[in-house]
């Protein structure tokens, strides 16, 4: 009875202790500018440089959204939300540079996340790329 006792009280001992806030959240970022070809070559592979704004320190790189929908292409950033370290508030400028393997004959249409309106709708950004 006393070993049922003691596990009783560490397990409300521990989860006393963790916090419902979550540590890491992914969030989308929008895509600040884009540096894009004018045309692409079929079957080559091109460049896209992305510029965008990590808010601050809490915040970090991780990886690409592209969403890939017939001809379109619906891109923005993922980047984690550290909310245990502490930080500076300061925005910090980052440029990445992505592959696109030109596997289709069909123009491109690159839709860039620019963010939400009062509303609440996403916002794009429309480039088309022609493929030759």
């Amino acid at each position: 009875m006393k070993k049922l006792v003691v596990f009783v009280l560490f397990l409300s001992l521990i989860y006393s202790c963790t916090s419902n806030d979550p540590i890491l959240e992914l969030k989308i970022l929008p895509v600040k500018s884009a540096i894009v070809p004018t045309e692409f070559q079929y079957r080559t592979v091109d460049t896209l440089v992305l510029k965008y704004d990590l808010p601050n320190a809490y915040y970090s790189f991780r990886s690409v959204y592209y969403e890939i929908e017939r001809n379109s292409r619906i891109v923005a950033i993922n980047a984690l939300l550290d909310n245990e370290i502490s930080c500076t508030q300061a925005t910090i400028e980052q440029e990445i540079k992505i592959p696109v393997h030109v596997l289709q004959e069909e123009d491109y249409v690159f839709r860039f996340y620019k963010g939400k309106d009062t509303e609440g709708n996403s916002i794009f950004d429309n480039v088309t790329v022609p493929v030759n």
